[in-house]
């Protein structure tokens, strides 16, 4: 398959109209520049949009669940059941993303991408590529087809919701273990020693992290084959992780503002970015998670965060709570009078 001709692949943004919204910006009633973070935000949505006047429209939140075959190498604090009694605490409403997400009036979408255990709740799309990856401390997670098929899966889900009228999205996940895969994923496509990558996830002691490490060394040593995204992603990745693949592909493609959450959601954009480096253009990073490796992966992609709530859960969580900040930035815009509409004078040329 080639990636050219089946991969959904955004576009650099047209700056066609970067002038004039800047000139809009910066006429409102206030000194060029001082409202900071919210004036870039602005200017990056109405590029995205192609629009001098940017709209929120159906912010959505789509959280990927699927298991690791590498969690049977003792690498996570909690055991491979968790996944689907979280799958199913979302369904049930109970879990942080339910709560932040109702907080900020994003609609929630819960995607089994390949849960291991029954899932007792309905109320979940059903794109399971299988009961968890592969353990690749001994073998490759999956083939190189089902990383494909699960990049189409997860822009699938994107394009049905672009089709609803959503043009902010953001995307969480939950998975035992799939921090060791965004561990490996950064180790190898930034470049990056994979002590520099491995944290405590879900709560490993000292020892606990230098298993992990240990484990994932020895993983990535095994598979030095593997190195063009693609390849690198059925390795070391999981299903969750590449349908967040084609779901950053696919958003970015259909013009919305990408809110990125944290450590194992910019391992998947890392993935994505490799593929299609334009999709950096329709981001904006949410937060700077507690998970040690998470501020590497931003210096990788010369990022600033928006917050820094020491925030290190995953589900979408911190990308929910960015959002109020883009409505601010789209409110100015939209809100604020010019110094002409106000009869304010202008600055002093």
């Amino acid at each position: 398959m080639s990636i050219a001709q089946d991969m959904p692949m955004p576009r650099a943004l047209d700056r066609s109209i970067e002038a004039d919204l800047r000139r809009v910006i910066d006429t409102k009633t206030k000194p060029p520049g001082s409202l900071g973070r919210l004036e870039t935000l602005a200017l990056q949505m109405g590029l995205i949009q192609r629009t001098l006047k940017p709209r929120i429209e159906r912010p959505a939140m789509i959280v990927f669940a699927a298991d690791h075959g590498i969690a049977a190498e003792g690498v996570s604090a909690y055991p491979q059941e968790v996944t689907a009694q979280m799958v199913a605490n979302f369904l049930a409403g109970g879990a942080a993303i339910n709560a932040l997400s109702r907080s900020v009036g994003m609609t929630l979408e819960v995607v089994d991408a390949g849960v291991a255990a029954p899932i007792p709740l309905e109320g979940y799309e059903r794109l399971s590529l299988g009961a968890g990856t592969r353990n690749f401390a001994r073998e490759p997670a999956m083939t190189r087809e089902l990383a494909l098929e699960a990049i189409a899966r997860g822009a699938a889900r994107v394009r049905h919701h672009a089709s609803l009228g959503t043009n902010v999205i953001g995307f969480g996940e939950m998975g035992i273990a799939n921090t060791s895969a965004a561990a490996c994923l950064m180790s190898r496509l930034c470049d990056v020693s994979i002590d520099e990558c491995v944290g405590r996830g879900t709560g490993l002691d000292d020892r606990g992290v230098r298993h992990k490490r240990d484990v994932l060394a020895k993983a990535l040593a095994m598979h030095q084959k593997a190195d063009d995204a693609i390849d690198t992603l059925a390795t070391f990745g999981g299903f969750e992780i590449a349908m967040m693949t084609g779901a950053y592909l696919a958003a970015a493609k259909a013009n919305m503002t990408i809110l990125v959450d944290g450590f194992i959601a910019t391992s998947a954009l890392v993935v994505a970015s490799t593929i299609a480096p334009q999709v950096r253009e329709y981001c904006v990073f949410a937060h700077a998670s507690n998970e040690a490796g998470h501020r590497r992966m931003l210096a990788h992609f010369d990022a600033m965060p928006l917050l820094q709530l020491d925030l290190r859960l995953g589900e979408g969580t911190g990308a929910a709570l960015a959002l109020p900040i883009l409505r601010a930035a789209v409110a100015f815009l939209d809100e604020m009078a010019s110094f002409e509409s106000a009869g304010v004078s202008d600055k002093q040329s």
